[in-house]
């Protein structure tokens, strides 16, 4: 195993960590989707199913939690794998991740013009041609390309800046949803949940509807493990990023379980069920009805183009460091493994990564639906992975370091393999409410193709080479590599210069 220093820089604030976190699960379906959720479990039943996915994938990340402490590296599940498995299998989750990130940042870029229409009709303009239903326009399409471009430029300038961006974007997204909260306290009424507390006339079909929200939620909190892609960027106590995760998770889910609540208070079943047919956009149309003024539907849906564009930004911070990751280990060409001289971004990565958001809508929305969904399948095996690398590394390595330790392990890291584990089943069982159709599956089965491609020629190229992790050094241990001889130089080199200095005084 190598050794070396980071050569990223360390710019993220606890702060920072916690928006990107927050920013990445919270995107555009707690405008669109709340509707739905609540007609598929009423709206008791689809907060319950909420927290029932948060707490799934709140045990998938207490692993995230203690590994990232453990080893605070850029690439997290690649280096939690690779330490654990080997390069064989990190290969995989590494791919895994990378196909998730990508294509999320690949849908995000058409989900963005696809808002707009909503705040301004008039938009789509220069009708161009028609992909699987979807009418690609000319200004839909320039939109989405500039956007692409913009959001890449920003991450090449810096980890910082990205994160004053991510930033901006989170509190205007909090913002929206706590007006909506706060309005349904004040403007609604309970007697609108009557008839719409729960779906089902017995225990049994109740408990079914909540499970049917369940099943679909973790795939909403998707983007807490973008924490560990920049763990070298973090100039926080190692314990605390842990702490970070964690609550970045309970946010969300805190989130998401108000915001139907608040729906609910607001819109009775007739309205919700009105809403679903006209605009689509029941939580928009909530803050409407809250307000008495269609005006601050507007606002809900600017705090719905906020999220897309935070998510946007989250896994293409995420995508380029599990790309950078893996070029580090020779796993894909070194090329993605370049850092920007001045910014310390991997550059690249993110020119790729760019580049492809900027094509990614010349495919239309539906193509992009279907990839963004083979991608999510895709974060399901690498959580499935690490969490197997917690309770491996737990046994192989049980004196390592850990600033973040979780209490009861096995059972935690039973809980997050079993959870992790259902969903991937769930994208393979037909009927599940999850699972991938044909072409989500071709997206699959190509992306393993060109992962297979990317592991025969780096393994040809690089031979002994492919594989090689990279360990980085901690500022503490860099310090404490200093030889004895080098320290007791260097005291003798400063009490040399003090004595100068003293003599030139007195004289």
């Amino acid at each position: 195993m190598n050794k070396k220093t980071s050569d990223f820089n360390k710019v993220f604030s606890a702060w920072d960590i916690l928006v990107i976190a927050f920013g990445a699960m919270i995107g555009w379906g707690w405008v669109v989707s709340s509707g739905g959720w609540i007609e598929k479990g009423g709206v008791l039943g689809a907060a319950i199913g909420f927290v029932l996915g948060g707490i799934m994938v709140f045990f998938v990340g207490l692993t995230y939690a203690e590994l990232t402490g453990a080893m605070p590296q850029c690439g997290g599940e690649h280096v939690f794998s690779h330490r654990a498995m080997g390069a064989n299998c990190s290969f995989i989750c590494t791919w895994g991740i990378v196909l998730g990130y990508v294509s999320v940042a690949c849908f995000e870029a058409c989900a963005f013009p696809t808002v707009l229409t909503y705040l301004w009709p008039g938009f789509l303009k220069g009708y161009l041609y028609t992909v699987a239903g979807f009418d690609i326009y000319a200004s839909w399409l320039i939109v989405a390309m500039v956007m692409a471009c913009i959001i890449m430029i920003i991450n090449i300038l810096g980890a910082k800046t990205a994160a004053i961006l991510q930033t901006i974007l989170t509190v205007i997204i909090g913002g929206a949803g706590v007006l909506l909260i706060v309005a349904s306290v004040l403007n609604g009424n309970i007697s609108n949940l009557d008839g719409q507390m729960f779906v089902g006339t017995s225990n049994g079909s109740i408990v079914k509807s909540i499970v049917s929200v369940a099943v679909v939620t973790p795939f909403y909190f998707i983007g807490f493990d973008v924490i560990p892609q920049a763990a070298e960027e973090i100039n926080v106590p190692l314990k605390k990023i842990g702490k970070m995760l964690i609550l970045s998770v309970v946010m969300a889910v805190v989130f998401y379980a108000l915001v139907i609540i608040a729906v609910g208070m607001v819109m009775g079943p007739e309205e919700i069920v009105i809403s679903q047919a006209g605009t689509g956009l029941v939580t928009a149309d909530a803050m409407a009805a809250a307000f008495h003024t269609s005006t601050m539907a507007k606002v809900i849906i600017v705090g719905g183009v906020c999220g897309i564009i935070t998510s946007w930004n989250s896994f293409m911070i995420g995508g380029s460091r599990a790309m950078y990751s893996m070029a580090e280990s020779y796993m894909i060409p070194k090329f993605f493994a370049k850092l920007h001289p001045k910014f310390k971004t991997p550059v690249n990565a993110l020119i790729l990564i760019g580049v492809l958001t900027m094509l990614a809508p010349l495919a239309g929305r539906k193509m992009l639906v279907w990839i963004s969904d083979a991608g999510n399948f895709g974060c399901c095996v690498a959580y499935c992975m690490v969490s197997l690398s917690f309770l491996i590394l737990r046994k192989k390595e049980p004196d390592m370091p850990r600033p973040y330790k979780v209490s009861a392990y096995l059972f935690v890291g039973i809980m997050a393999v079993i959870m992790s584990g259902f969903m991937v089943v769930m994208y393979c069982i037909p009927g599940s409410g999850a699972n991938l159709v044909p072409q989500e599956w071709i997206a699959v089965g190509s992306w393993c193709l060109l992962g297979l491609v990317f592991y025969g020629v780096c393994k040809t190229k690089y031979k002994e080479k492919f594989g090689t992790l990279v360990e980085i050094i901690s500022d503490e241990d860099a310090a404490s590599l200093m030889p004895e001889a080098d320290e007791e130089e260097l005291e003798r080199t400063i009490d040399a210069a003090i004595d100068v200095v003293l003599a030139r005084m007195c004289a």
